[in-house]
This record gives C-alpha cells, structure tokens and sequence, in this order.
C-alpha cells in the first residue's frame, strides 16, 4: 500500500504501526506524480532510484523525507500527507532521489507547484516536470487562437471631443491604427481583437465598480457610441471582449443603497456583519467595512462591496447582465475580473468549491446564449492553481502571470534557462494553447519601464511572447514604449500619438498627466523610424497572423548551448519553426541548439527567417536532433522557417528525389488506430518503423520488398510486445531503397 503520513508542525510521522492520532480538522492531501515519461527517458529508473516531495510543509525536504510508493507497478507514484487546513496554501515539487542537483522538478528558486487546499477530495496528480503535456498532443482550437488581443483603457486612448478624457468615438476614430480592416496592408498594428477595460457607469476613473452593469459611462459616450464603435471593429474583423467585473460592485450602485437601507429584497446581495468579524485579506487589507446599518465585506476595499453568491437572485441577474452584452449588444467575450474570490468561505478566501462551481454555472450559461463566446479570467496566482479554472467546463483560458514575470526576468538578466522551463510547464499544464500570454497590464508596472526604457529589451520580449504559444494579449502604449509605475494612474496614462500638445490625444487638459517620454515615444515618430519599436510590433504581429504554425501549432523545447539563448520549436502539418531568442545584448556565435524526434527532423533544411526574407541558411539536422554553429546578434529573435523537401537519411548522406512519399497518417491525433500510406517510386526493400521521443524504436510495422506503388498500413498504438504504448508523439521512419522519409504521430489514450 501507499504511505499516508501524518503533518503537524515541523514534523511528519509515518502512519504504519504507529498508531498516532490525526490532528483535528486535519486535511489530507493525496500527491501523484506520472514517473512513466522519466522512465522512458532514462532519467529514473525504478529499481534503484525513488521520487520525493518536497515543499513548504516539510521543510523543503529535509524534515524529513516524503517519499512516493507505486503500488500497482503504473508508474504513478503516491503519498497521502496528512494534517493540512483548507484554504491552506502549499508549494512544493518533486525531486528524484532527495536531491537538489538538477534533477528536481523546474530547476530554480520560484519555480514551485502552488495547491489550495480543499476542504475534501484533494488529490494531485501531474507529470513530472509537467512533461510531457502529453508531448506533441494537439486539442481543439477556437476563434481566439487565431486573435492577437489589444487591451484598450477608453479614457486614455483618445479624446474626440477635447474635454481630456477620451471617449469611444475617439476609439472608433482610432481603429485604423489598429486594423484597418484590409489584409494586404501591413502599415496597421494587425491585431485581431480588442479588449476594453470597464465601459460601465461608474464612480471612479477605472470604472471596476460599476453603479449599472447595462449602461455606457456617460464620459465615454453613449449605448449608440459603443454599437457604432462595435459594427466598426467588427467590419475590420476585430473582436471586442469586455470588462465585466461579477465579483464586486460600487457602494453607489443600486443593489447596495437598498441593502444598506435593510431592504430585504437586496439586503443578502452582500454579506453583512452586526459587528466586525476581523478578517483580513490576501494582502493583510481589512475586508470588513463599516456601514450606518452593520458591517459588510469587500475584498477590494470599501468603495467595491462583494456580491453574495450565495444568494440565487445575485447569480441570476449577473447571468442576465451577461446575457444583455452578448446577446442585445453583440460583444464577442468577456474578460472576467478577479475570479478566484467569487465565493469565499472562512478561512478561504481563493479557489473555494463554491467559487470553481460558479465558473461551471457561468459557461453553461454563457454557451448556451452564444456558444462561441470568449472567456478570459483574471486568475492572479500560480500556474498549478491558475488551471483549475480552465479546466472542468470553466473559463476558456487565463492569464499567465507566472509566464510574464519569467519572460521579463529572462530579458532583465540574459539568461533563457529559467523561461525554457517555465515554457514547457505552462504548455503542458493547460489544455492545448489555452492560455494568455502578456507581458504586463493596467495593474503592473509597464514592461518598458520594468526593461529598464531598453529598446533592445523591450523588442526581444515582445518577439518572445508573440511566438510562444497561448493567446497574446499587447496593452495599449506597450508597442510605442510607454512607462509608467507605482500609482495605477501613472500606468493608465494617455496614448501617446504625437509629438505635439497633449501628445495628440487631447486638444484639452488630459485626464491624467502625459508621460515625459512622449516627445520620443508616440506613434507618429515611430511609424517614420523602420527601427522604431512600433514597427516592429507590426512586423510580430503580422507574422504572427499569417503564420498558422505561431497560432496553432505545437511547441517544443531546445536545450541551447548559449546560455542567454532561449529556443524552441513551432510546427503543424504544413510548417516546422525553429524560433530562436537572444535575451543578451551580446552577440551569440557558434551555439548549438538540440531537441528530439518531436521537434527536428534529422537531415538539411534549407531555412529562411520569416522576420528577415534576406536571412537565408542550410541548416543541418544530426542524428542526435542538434542544429551546431548557430549566430544571433544582440536582442536578435530569428523565426526561421525550415524547408521539407530536403530530408536526408540520419548518416548524413544527401538523397536523391526518388519520389517517395509519406503520407500524413489519419487519424492523427488517433485513439484506437491509424492509417500510415505510402508511395513507393520502384519496387524497393521498405522498412516503415516506429521510434520514440527519446529515439528508441518502439515497433516495426513493414520489412520487406514491395512493389510500386501506393501502400498502406496500420498501426494500432503497440509496441513490439502488443503492450498499448502510452500516450504522446510518435516519429515515423520510412525507409525505401536509398529513400528516408520521416513524420510524427500522436496517439492519445
């Protein structure tokens, strides 16, 4: 049987024949951990080598050791730790062997699993290292992977009326700017989408605490502003998503006024106190606030009450609000604000069951009224808790805050490693792609500003996290170098588009104090520098729009031998991306990048970087998936699109064009079987074999003389032993005469 262990202060004892109590209200956690993909690698072996956990509750490891059993030989090893809380926040990873020499799960400090505990059923079962995702697998992808989103503050984007405060018929002005709707042009931004932060009537500048969830803030317009600012973007194919903001509301509006008053039809769309019960939040903030009629809870402060899940008529008539945008207006999304504190109990304030129930409620809602409708939640945490919202028919992806305060750490200090496997972890946590990817927004310190005001850094950054995988997500003035920190309104600043007064976005006296950049960095000089950094937003974001494989496709990580180097690979059916990253300002020469038979195919590839059509090279391919002698100058990002036609057998010897041909497999993705075809040039000795993401062949489905012709065969997902293989990529070698061809093939289980 598994060990179950029991925690209690600085100290874990071991269940078995102790007989020790278990302390009371104590919660036990279950970890489990897929070891399979370690083992196939070589990296742990099961006879001689064990796996840990290690985290806050057990002194990193060392008091004492956690070691995980695998009971029924699956692979999946397992410890049941008793003695946690819920709502208790635990980090941890998993280390072979007790040790911390490399081994261990996302090498470095930070990089920890962070886990809610539930009050019950609080079991956690991952890979390794979260790899492989499963590795190479593919899912659906939707309207919104295709979509580079651009958020948008209505109030500092531009003033159509010179009052200081910019308004939607500003915006509208401004959609050109963005996308002028044409697809041959490239002299716009190109992005897609538009994400507009609060619209609703609302006491304060930023608008997250809505006095009516129905009506335009009359600073920025009216409802028949906003429709005609929507038929535009949408006449240019933007989609626009929305800021609605379901967990809090503003003191002024309606539903509260009533409730303090003791109206009993609103009172219990709050939670209210006859004396203060103490609380604090997840910043040390009080979350009780006085009011004439009692004490009532607000997470965010006392001018933003909580509404009161718990009350049915508060949920339906948020769902109703819902309805009204997508359904009366016809706004393709929301962007959902602060969701892990729907629903908080005591002593728990994030990731409740009420709250992960909530999300579910919402989507089927939300589907049902407008089945493409897009999500994106605002879930502030880490990467292993941020994916219980998107998972379990919640929100369609969040935001990845880990993912951006790597990225931006990785530029700061010209070293890629950290971010490698940060990558690799994000792409195999979520369902495939779904996730945002940013670099900052209206609550951070700007990423010019966190770059040090670096051009070199700022462009580097942007290349990074517009080739990665997930759905980016630019905030506006990011692509001119706007700064700003501290004070939230320093970060909500005005556009700059001129040189001129009021930096071309008012003919008034702005809102909020422009910038001093803003002679420097503003759209209009910018658009006349080819090196500007604006320009080369455009030139990312084109690229990005008409390259499926960045959209679409899959990712896969490259060791490289330059440190400051971060590479991966991005590819589907029709195209193979070699995306190549330098985080320094130093030249990089002469480096190697390696990866696996998920990623490169052995062989020379002509390759022409798609961000510079005159960068041409012949990259070769080794048996051992490593490209050698690789160049990158300062801040350089390379996206380097590798030619098919060339492929050459793993010696290295050029092939002649004998006209063998090796179909795409279908199904693939496949689950029970699939189609391999085959076009044989002659009569020839055809060997068709299978191999592994580590290189190790796993089964031979032909081997012998055929005549020419087309050909097919099947494979059913065995290996050589007719055991099912597990779940993943897969590599094709066809062998014909003096003909190799390759391809990959995911079985999914």
């Amino acid at each position: 049987m598994n060990n179950t262990l029991i925690r209690g202060g600085f100290f874990v004892l071991l269940m078995a024949g102790l007989g020790v109590a278990t302390p009371a209200h104590a919660v036990p956690v279950t970890f489990q951990v897929r070891m399979a993909e370690q083992i196939v690698l070589g990296t742990f072996d099961p006879a001689v080598d064990f796996v840990d956990v290690a985290g806050t509750f057990n002194g990193w490891g060392g008091s004492p050791l956690i070691p995980l059993t695998d009971a029924d030989g699956d692979s999946i090893y397992e410890v049941t730790v008793n003695g946690f809380t819920a709502g208790e926040i635990i980090e941890f990873k998993y280390r072979i062997n007790g040790l911390w020499d490399g081994t261990e799960e996302f090498p470095g400090a930070g990089n920890n699993r962070v886990y809610t505990v539930q009050a019950s059923n609080n079991v956690i079962l991952v890979w390794y290292n979260d790899f492989p995702p499963p590795s190479g697998a593919t899912g659906p992808v939707y309207w919104w992977n295709d979509t580079v989103f651009y958020e948008a503050f209505v109030r500092s984007f531009k003033d159509s009326d010179g009052d200081g405060v910019g308004d939607l018929q500003g915006l509208t002005q401004k959609l050109d700017y963005l996308n002028d709707g044409d697809p041959a042009t490239t002299n716009d931004l190109g992005v897609t989408g538009i994400w507009l932060m609060p619209i609703n009537d609302s006491p304060s500048y930023h608008g997250y605490d809505a006095v009516d969830y129905r009506t335009v803030n009359p600073d920025y317009g009216t409802g028949a502003d906003f429709q005609a600012f929507l038929a535009a973007a949408h006449a240019r194919g933007i989609k626009v998503i929305i800021d609605l903001v379901m967990n809090h509301c503003s003191n002024q509006h309606p539903w509260f006024t009533a409730a303090a008053g003791n109206d009993p039809a609103f009172r219990n769309f709050f939670r209210w106190s006859p004396t203060n019960p103490g609380e604090t939040g997840p910043w040390g903030q009080n979350v009780w606030h006085q009011d004439s009629s009692g004490w009532y809870y607000g997470l965010f402060g006392s001018g933003m009450p909580d509404l009161n899940y718990d009350t049915p008529a508060v949920k339906d008539s948020m769902f109703t609000v819902a309805t009204y945008w997508l359904d009366t207006v016809g706004v393709d999304g929301f962007r959902l604000d602060a969701v892990l504190y729907i629903d908080e109990d005591p002593g728990q304030l994030q990731t409740t069951p009420g709250t992960l129930q909530f999300w579910q409620d919402y989507r089927t809602h939300v589907k049902a009224v407008k089945p493409d409708a897009f999500s994106v939640g605002e879930a502030w945490t880490a990467t292993n808790e941020v994916v219980q919202y998107v998972t379990g028919n919640r929100l369609d992806i969040c935001f990845e805050f880990d993912l951006a305060y790597t990225m931006l750490a990785a530029v700061n200090t010209a070293s890629a490693g950290g971010l490698g496997s940060k990558a690799i972890q994000v792409y195999g946590t979520y369902p495939y792609l779904q996730f945002g990817t940013f670099l900052s927004n209206h609550d951070q310190d700007r990423s010019f500003t966190v770059l040090g005001q670096d051009q070199g850094k700022a462009k580097v950054a942007a290349g990074i996290y517009l080739t990665l995988p997930g759905v980016p997500f630019v905030y506006y003035g990011e692509e001119i170098g706007m700064i700003g920190s501290g004070d939230h309104r320093n970060i909500r600043s005005p556009m700059q588009w001129t040189a001129g007064s009021g930096a071309g976005f008012t003919t008034g006296t702005p809102w909020q104090t422009i910038n001093n950049n803003y002679p420097q960095f503003n759209v209009a000089v910018e658009e006349q520098d080819s090196g500007s950094l604006l320009e080369w937003y455009k030139q990312l974001i084109h690229l990005r729009n008409a390259t499926p494989a960045l959209r679409r496709g899959t990712h896969e990580f490259l060791a490289s031998s330059a440190a400051p180097v971060l590479a991966f690979v991005r590819s589907d059916s029709v195209q193979t991306l070699l995306c190549l990253a330098n985080t320094s300002g130093s030249p990089q020469s002469g480096f190697t990048v390696t990866g696996g038979a998920g990623s490169l195919v052995p062989g020379d590839h002509p390759a022409v970087n798609l961000l510079d059509p005159l960068d041409t090279l012949q990259l070769s391919v080794s048996p051992a998936f490593a490209i050698a002698g690789l160049n990158l100058s300062g801040y350089e990002v390379a996206v380097y699109e590798l030619a098919r036609t060339t492929a050459v057998d793993p010696g290295g010897d050029p092939l002649p064009d004998l006209g063998l041909r090796l179909a795409n497999s279908r199904p693939n993705p496949f689950q029970r079987s699939t189609t391999i075809r085959y076009t044989l040039p002659a009569r020839s000795y055809v060997r068709l074999v299978v191999y592994d993401l580590a290189g190790r062949k796993v089964k031979v489905l032909q081997d012998g003389v055929q005549a020419k012709g087309a050909r097919e065969t099947h494979w059913d997902g065995t290996g050589a032993t007719g055991r099912p293989l597990g779940k993943g990529m897969y590599f094709l070698r066809l062998d014909a005469g003096e003909a190799t061809r390759f391809s990959k093939i995911v079985l999914l289980r």
